[in-house]
């Protein structure tokens, strides 16, 4: 009988912890999902406008889901519409009513005082977007040509050699921080590296010279589409240079070096 009684309580036990283990299943399974009112939006570059002062956003040329997948049409709308704007925005009133109102972002760059923090890492950051932004393109990246396929040559010994030398420099760097490939004073170019939103138009700028190709790699950057991955976005990088750009970029340096 005793048994008997061990038995039926035993399965009643069991049965009791069964229902539970369903119930929370159950509970699981009708958590609700986001309605389509709740799900996530792109906008359009164009809609995006600075507040008013003395520099305007750079125009995105290309609508946010043009360099997918190394760039997700996520990241670049926050990233352009909420990084960016932020920055130009800060930069206008930072400088509104001073000495720097009416000069250009190079000049600005060129002057400030490092220790002025919110100049520094605004001007620093309307600056090194812009350019970003101008260093990418759709149906872009390959091999480049014309003068700075030569240059690359020139100065690295191969593309590959350029790449090999790019990827090693972002790979190397720790937290927020930014790639360049600039023209030193001689003409040159070289692969440098600068933190949070330094640039080498600074005057703390460990190697100077003049930004043609930016490579941005904060986490804001890439995280939404790569998420801890950075080696991945930083190689697929070169399926999105605008090596056209880029070209105009050093041709343009190369003569304000020459003739002034």
């Amino acid at each position: 009988m005793k048994k008997l009684f061990f038995t039926i309580t035993s399965l009643l036990f069991f049965s009791f912890l069964i229902s539970c283990q369903k119930k929370k299943l159950i509970e699981v399974v009708e958590v609700p999902l986001p309605t389509a009112q709740e799900k996530v939006t792109i906008g359009f570059p164009d809609d995006v406008k600075a507040a008013p002062g003395s520099f305007l956003l750079e125009k995105l040329p290309y609508p946010y889901d043009a360099l997918a997948p190394t760039i997700s049409p996520l990241t670049l709308e926050m990233h352009y519409s909420k990084h960016y704007l932020t920055y130009t925005n800060n930069l206008n009133t930072a400088i509104a009513g001073t000495e720097y109102e009416n000069m250009t972002i190079e000049e600005i760059l060129g002057k400030l005082d490092i220790n002025d923090t919110e100049l520094r890492n605004n001007a620093g950051g309307f600056y090194n977007h812009s350019l970003y932004w101008k260093s990418m393109a759709p149906n872009s990246g390959g091999t480049p040509t014309d003068t700075i396929a030569a240059i690359i040559n020139r100065d690295f010994g191969s593309f590959e050699d350029f790449k090999t030398a790019f990827k090693q420099e972002a790979t190397k760097q720790f937290g927020s921080a930014w790639v360049w490939l600039i023209v030193d004073k001689a003409g040159k170019l070289k692969i440098t590296s600068s933190q949070n939103q330094d640039n080498p138009l600074m005057r703390n700028a460990a190697v100077p010279g003049t930004p043609i190709l930016a490579l941005d790699l904060w986490e804001h950057a890439y995280y939404l589409g790569h998420q801890y991955r950075r080696r991945s976005y930083i190689e697929s990088f070169f399926n999105v240079i605008n090596w056209k750009k880029i070209n105009e970029n050093y041709e343009n340096t190369f003569i304000r070096k020459r003739y002034y």
